[in-house]
């Protein structure tokens, strides 16, 4: 009974010290879909408004992905104006955990640069305002289970802070 005890703990340990120090792996087809919402902006009219964000990455190397993301702001009327904003782009990520040593395989700490498009709208098709520019993010993601959890991000886009879902497959 001893040795079955011993054998029992041995092995609690080992799980318990193999999960601890597990982390969340970022490899080449990793793919991650937040979908979000933000607050804040970058543009020629940054006040009001609440942002509807959605992005993917897709993994192409150890710690690395690359993806797409898109945004929606609709800041109301004022007058016959309608106030609306949109933005669409590329972008890269470097994933952090590795580098940090973070042990745990339910988070995931990334930043990044992209290549966007941007317009604003004010009125009727001709006022508009528009630009390419490059945003930058540094960002967060939790994992409740193992697909889904909790992300926030920091950066120089149509929202500068977001939060929401994301999904790993």
């Amino acid at each position: 009974m001893k040795k079955f005890f011993a054998i029992a703990v041995c092995l609690t340990l080992a799980l318990i010290t193999t999960q601890s120090f597990a982390q969340l792996a970022v490899d080449k087809g990793t793919k991650f879909v937040n979908l979000g919402i933000g607050v804040g902006g970058y543009g020629f009219y940054t006040g009001g408004g609440i942002g509807l964000n959605a992005a993917i990455d897709i993994g192409v190397a150890k710690n690395i992905t690359v993806g797409a993301v898109a945004g929606y702001k609709s800041y109301g009327s004022v007058g016959s104006y309608n106030y609306n904003s949109f933005d669409i782009g590329a972008r890269g990520s470097y994933h952090f955990n590795e580098l940090l040593k973070l042990n745990t395989d339910k988070a995931d700490l990334y930043a990044g640069l992209g290549l966007s498009y941007y317009s604003f709208s004010y009125g009727g098709f001709l006022d508009n305002y528009s630009q390419i520019y490059f945003p930058i993010h540094l960002g967060g993601r939790y994992f409740f289970t193992e697909k889904l959890g909790g992300f926030a991000e920091l950066g120089s886009s149509l929202a500068t802070v977001k939060v929401g879902l994301t999904l790993k497959f």
